[in-house]
């Protein structure tokens, strides 16, 4: 997946998250945010690497986002592998 591909599906990620109330809340006590941040940052990379972040660590809510967005369930693990920033070393 390429960077421009990866960013479209966070974007739609973030377009999920402030469609769902209680989940955006939670987002935004969790990671300092407001809806003015989000309004802000919606194009920064690292915006969107914590929007992916946080459904990549609740499996209900990522399938929830990725049945509604009619991706594969691997495809936003994928995109945050893309996006700047996502690239790890496994310790193992």
């Amino acid at each position: 997946m390429n960077e421009e591909q990866a960013k479209i599906i966070a974007l739609q990620a973030l377009t999920f998250l402030v469609g769902e109330e209680d989940i955006l809340q939670r987002f935004m006590d969790l990671s300092g945010s407001d809806a003015t941040d989000l309004r802000q940052r919606a194009d920064d990379p690292a915006m969107l690497a914590g929007v992916l972040d946080f459904f990549l660590g609740n499996e209900a809510q990522l399938l929830d986002m990725c049945a509604a967005m009619e991706i594969a369930a691997d495809a936003p693990a994928r995109a945050r592998r893309s996006l700047a920033g996502g690239q790890y070393e496994e310790w193992s």
